[in-house]
């Protein structure tokens, strides 16, 4: 019963999230329904069981009741009971018809003997009598109490003194009536097939019609004994007939119908029988019952369901008496069984971890779809942003400063003119629940990180955030403007010390690109974007709006940027590669008439780059930098616009997005493909920030040293050091990586890829020492065994993949394959000795396995609630019950991760969030603090060897963020922390949840 008892813990069913309560009703119904299901199946088997020995001590108590009557040996030994056919105990009664009132004279003797045994309480002369006895003087309901009473002999009855039957075998001659129809339909589910033919065989001597040969002995013997001839009516050839064409009918037959002589018997009468109904319902009731007291599991089983039961609302059940718990997801039930050392699990307390994490280091930025994204400031510090927070990066001394009070991810970046005070624009984003939030403008001191001004929150469109910002720089930065991402992408302007608008107006339904302040006049605000440069003029709070013309010249698709010139003309850069310097010219009054006004034209086009210019940068000198796309080329122009010097950065971090003057001849350059360089026109340029470009999944820490390893979709592979802050190595595959683990010797790391191909690569050489391919789906998880001899690899085909690892991880062969996961794997756990796998799956799963034994599955759970695992990164499994909120869908939590000291494990939510729980943490609800940082799904957690660390990377933000340990004697077990090379600060923490 073990098999069916797991089986029953995994099966699932639909939930519905907008009515969670009726659906965990219909779960707990269902689950109700399947188990009195599996109950009755379950005693069936044992019914048959009883049936099977009652065919083994047939022949003794045929013997038997020889013994007692001798004459109805003629009956027994006719052909009706020769032909291979077993007797059913309705045949044993018609066979001794002719002797039933000697046998109900001593059957209340035969029954009630003490010892069981056919004849022991007969005497001599009682036996002497029944020949004697003539059937003319029985009576019908004679013949119906002996038919009930040896219905009613226990099967040791047929047995010797000598023979004794055990308690456990012990079984019955009678049948439920009724129940053969239902009996034949259950056998086809028995487990033990090979005893199917012995069932359906006594099945079918039960529900079949006696045959002609038992009627045709039993008819001849009655003439016998009443000297009637064969030819009266109501004889043997005349219901001999009737007989024949009613065996020939399908469906089971009825009790012996008197009144017609035929002896056929038919299930319709059991419900015209409404006593007899209510017998046969008290029986399988009954049957139920003996075998709930028989087996310990169904009991508990049983148990569990009750107490569900109570609270169908809810997403997890109550704790049972047999030391297991049941949460829900999505309906599912996911039953968990509490350990041996957890003695009282109702009053267990979940407390806040001792330990807490700091924003040690953020590694990434975003550079490959935002513009004017990157600043220098005097105090030596880059600003620039990626996910939530914004970095001010120490160039000489390479530290980081955080500014984290953002809730969603940062879209742009403006500096005061003072050159401390910041303003950074958010998108609005979404709430846990999909609801769009409102976004906001923070202005800020970037030498304190604290919070100025908010400016927006509660006016901006719900759901619509902000594209672009710029301070006026005439008044010494009174008035911020702000370009919102609606479809009217709406200018306003707004007074930064009071945080009031000034005056909006909708700019146009196509992308705007840059907005900004006439730095001569206030009152003059430029925006261009796609297709349009405009030039507005605020007057007592209202706008009014004069478009550039492009005249004879080719219109370009997009303007990117644009600067102004120490003259105070406009100079834009656009799609085609151009620079374009405008000037206000004078009404052409000859064509446009005397109303005409003064325009904005295109003095003369200078062609700059191939492709696209995406930013130009005024110098102090009057110089200009322009930066271009396609060609990668940084050229500095002269003031009157002739090149003067020109480089070109490496094609790896791809084209110039945002340039930065550090000094005269120092530039900082964001590029398209999220790196930040530093360098000058005569030494080059190197990467001073790099991060990957696309979605992330794959993370790995070294099993001894401060390194860590990412993989993402845009296929490549990277090397971080977590005390240097940099890159060690990149490289790129042919298929993008989605997981990767080290292996325990430390000089090689497997990298799981899109194709079900997955790749071993020397840390030293970054070589592929080793490749393999299972399946054609993706790979989802990478797991070494602590002791490094075998490699599992979990895919997205449903199986997990076992390879034996030889010669320090450099050479692998199969071992083995798990099968039985009817879903995608999407975490697993190895044993600390090395033997055992712990799996889950998409369709919430919890499997364990016996790798050791030849990639066994384990059936009973229960077996494996004591064992202890190497690591603990599966999120579901009962010390992280208390990570699930209450409501969650099963993809709430994308990965979490146990720390080496076993003290706590950290948690990637898909709002955004990681969440730091004690461990272990088994009841609903716990506490934990929570951090926000990303700004999108957190993917990925992973401590580091010696707990120092904790990385966490985002989906589509590209941002790995690494977290320091603090508190809670984090030292007792790890390296000094003094030895970092670096310091951070960030902004309070937010509170723990």
């Amino acid at each position: 019963m073990d098999s069916s008892t797991n089986s029953l813990d995994d099966v699932s069913a639909d939930g519905s999230t907008d009515y969670p309560d009726r659906s965990s009703s219909l779960e707990v119904r269902l689950q109700a329904q399947e188990d009195e299901i599996t109950l009755l199946k379950s005693s069936l088997a044992d019914a048959l069981r009883r049936i099977r020995m009652h065919d083994q001590l047939l022949p003794l108590l045929k013997q038997q009741l020889i013994a007692v009557n001798p004459s109805a040996a003629r009956v027994l030994n006719s052909d009706g009971f020769t032909s291979g056919r077993k007797l059913s105990s309705s045949s044993a009664n018609d066979g001794i018809y002719h002797a039933a009132t000697a046998a109900s004279q001593q059957s209340e003797s035969i029954v009630s003997n003490a010892n069981g045994y056919i004849g022991s309480g007969i005497s001599a002369e009682q036996q002497g009598r029944l020949p004697s006895l003539d059937k003319a003087t029985q009576t019908e309901p004679t013949m119906s109490a002996l038919s009930r009473r040896v219905q009613s002999l226990h099967l040791e009855d047929g047995l010797p003194p000598t023979e004794l039957v055990h308690d456990g075998t012990r079984g019955k001659l009678h049948r439920v009536p009724g129940m053969e129809d239902e009996e034949e339909e259950d056998q086809v589910d028995e487990e033990v097939r090979g005893d199917q033919e012995k069932e359906t065989s006594w099945a079918s001597s039960v529900e079949e019609p006696i045959q002609p040969t038992t009627v045709r002995s039993l008819q001849r013997e009655e003439c016998l004994d009443r000297s009637c001839s064969p030819d009266e009516p109501g004889s043997a050839p005349a219901s001999l007939g009737s007989d024949q064409n009613l065996s020939l009918r399908s469906g089971p037959l009825s009790p012996i119908q008197e009144g017609e002589r035929t002896l056929v018997r038919r299930n319709s009468e059991k419900l015209a029988n409404p006593e007899r109904q209510r017998k046969r319902l008290d029986k399988k009731a009954a049957s139920s019952a003996n075998l709930l007291t028989r087996s310990p599991s169904l009991e508990s089983r049983a148990k569990e369901l009750i107490a569900s039961a109570g609270s169908p609302g809810s997403r997890r059940g109550t704790y049972s008496q047999e030391q297991s718990i049941k949460m829900f997801i999505r309906g599912r039930p996911i039953t968990m069984y509490v350990p041996s050392n957890i003695q009282n699990y109702d009053n267990l307390k979940m407390e806040l971890p001792s330990e807490r994490l700091e924003l040690d280091w953020v590694y990434g930025y975003r550079g490959r779809d935002c513009r004017a994204n990157l600043f220098f400031l005097p105090s030596g510090e880059a600003v620039y942003f990626i996910a939530c927070v914004i970095v001010l990066y120490h160039i000489k001394n390479r530290t980081q400063r955080h500014y984290r009070k953002h809730t969603d991810s940062v879209r742009c970046l403006a500096v005061h003119p003072d050159n401390v005070r910041v303003a950074s624009g958010q998108t609005a984003g979404v709430d846990k629940d999909g609801k769009p939030m409102q976004a906001c403008v923070h202005i800020w001191d970037s030498a304190t990180l604290v919070t100025l001004q908010q400016i927006g929150l509660g006016t901006f469109q719900r759901g619509v955030g902000v594209g672009s910002l710029a301070f006026s720089i005439a008044d010494s930065g009174t008035f911020l403007c702000v370009i919102d991402d609606s479809n009217e992408h709406i200018l306003s302007v707004w007074d930064c010390t009071k945080g009031t608008k000034h005056a909006e107006i909708k700019t146009t339904n196509e992308a705007v690109f840059a907005v900004d302040f006439n730095p001569s006049d206030s009152n003059n605000i430029i925006t261009c974007g796609k297709s349009h440069v405009y030039f507005w003029t605020l007057s007592a709070g209202q706008f009014t709006k004069k478009q550039g013309i492009f005249g004879k010249y080719k219109k370009p698709k997009f303007i990117h940027c644009f600067v102004f010139s120490l003259t105070g003309d406009v100079l834009t850069g656009d799609s085609e590669g151009n620079i374009l310097p405008w000037a206000k010219s004078a009404a052409d009054t000859k064509t446009l008439g005397k109303g005409a006004k003064e325009t904005y034209q295109i003095v003369r086009p200078i062609k700059a780059h191939e492709g696209s210019v995406f930013t130009l940068c005024t110098l102090k000198c009057g110089a200009l930098l322009s930066g271009g796309g396609k060609d990668r080329k940084i050229i500095r122009w002269s003031a009157d616009l002739a090149p003067e010097r020109e480089c070109e950065i490496p094609e790896k971090f791809g084209a110039v997005r945002t340039v930065a003057v550090v000094d005269d001849e120092g530039l900082l350059v964001g590029t398209t493909r999220n790196a930040i360089l530093r360098g000058s026109f005569s030494d080059g340029f190197v990467a001073i920030v790099q991060g990957h470009l696309d979605e992330m999944w794959g993370l790995a820490t070294h099993p001894s040293q401060s390194i860590f390893l990412t993989c993402s979709h845009d296929r490549q592979v990277c090397l971080w050091n977590t005390e240097e802050h940099n890159l060690d190595w990149c490289i790129t595959l042919e298929e993008y990586g989605l997981c990767a683990d080290f292996c325990p010797s430390g000089s090689v790391v497997s990298v799981g890829l899109s194709t079900g191909r997955w790749v071993v690569l020397d840390l030293v050489t970054q070589e592929v020492i080793s490749e393999s391919t299972d399946g054609n789906e993706q790979l989802s998880v990478m797991k070494y065994s602590p002791d490094g001899r075998f490699l599992a690899v979990g895919s997205h085909d449903n199986f997990i993949y076992i390879y034996s690892v030889t010669e320090s991880g450099r050479r692998y062969s199969r071992f083995g394959r798990c099968n039985g996961h009817s879903s995608f794997i999407t975490h697993l756990d190895w044993s600390k000795d090395g033997c055992y796998i712990v799996s889950n799956s998409g369709d919430y799963e919890i499997l364990y396995w016996d790798i050791a034994g030849g990639c066994k599955l384990l059936r009973n759970r229960f077996e494996s609630k004591d064992r202890e695992w190497a690591s603990f990164t599966c999120v579901l499994g009962f010390h992280v019950i208390g990570v699930w909120l209450e409501g969650s869908d099963g993809t709430d939590i994308n990965a979490l991760c146990r720390s080496h000291n076993e003290k706590v494990v950290a948690v990637a939510d898909d709002f955004c969030k990681v969440h730091l729980f004690q461990y272990p943490c088994p009841k609903p609800k716990a506490p934990s603090y929570k951090y926000e940082g990303h700004g999108s799904h957190v993917t990925n957690v992973c401590f580091t060897h010696n707990d120092s660390h904790l990385l966490s990377i985002g989906g589509k933000d590209t941002c790995i963020l690494q977290w320091k340990v603090t508190g809670g004697g984090v030292g007792e077990s790890r390296e000094t922390l003094a030895s970092t090379s670096s310091t951070s600060t960030s902004s309070p923490e937010p509170p723990a949840s």
